[in-house]
C-alpha cells in the first residue's frame, strides 16, 4: 500500500511508551522511519535541523503532553508558528483526559487529541485508526 515507509517524530519521554508505539506499527503492518526525541527540546531542535537541511519533514509527529524541559503545549505552538512546520498534522497523545487539556491542545491547531492507550492492542488499534484515516492521503500522494 505505502511505497515507502511512513516518517513518524515520536516526542516521548517513557521509554515504556516508545516501546510501544513502535511495537504498535509493526503489529498494525504499518511500515514506519520512526525518530525519537525524548523531551521538547529535542523535538524542535530536530524539526528545525530537518527544515533547514531541506531534508523531509516527519508525515506526522506524535506529540506526548507532559515532557521535560519543554512541554507538549510549547512544542505544538512552536511548530505551528512556523510556516515551513505548519503543514505537519500533529497528533497529541496524553495520560490526560481532561476537557481543558484537549481545548488547548486544539486551539494550538493540533489534528487530534488521544488518551494514551493503557495496553499495546489500544496502541494497534490507534495504529490502525491513524492509518485509515490520516494516512491513507499519504498512500495517494506518494502513487501520484
Amino acid at each position: 500500500m505505502y511505497s515507502r515507509k511512513v516518517r513518524l517524530l515520536l516526542v516521548e519521554d517513557s521509554p515504556s511508551d516508545v516501546w510501544l508505539v513502535r511495537e504498535a506499527f509493526r503489529l498494525a503492518y504499518l511500515p514506519a522511519e520512526v525518530t525519537v526525541a525524548r523531551d521538547g527540546v529535542e523535538a524542535t531542535d530536530y524539526l528545525h535541523r530537518v527544515q533547514t537541511e531541506t531534508a523531509d519533514l516527519p508525515d506526522l509527529v506524535l506529540l506526548d503532553l507532559n515532557l521535560p524541559r519543554k512541554n507538549g503545549r510549547e512544542v505544538l505552538a512552536e511548530i505551528k508558528a512556523s510556516p515551513g512546520l505548519q503543514p505537519i498534522p500533529i497528533f497529541v497523545l496524553s495520560s490526560s483526559d481532561a476537557e481543558d487539556d484537549m481545548r488547548e491542545v486544539y486551539a494550538l491547531n493540533a489534528c487530534c487529541f488521544m488518551t494514551k492507550p493503557s495496553s499495546l492492542p489500544g496502541y494497534v488499534e490507534m495504529v490502525h485508526g491513524l492509518k485509515k484515516f490520516w494516512l491513507s492521503g499519504l498512500a495517494l500522494r506518494q502513487t501520484a
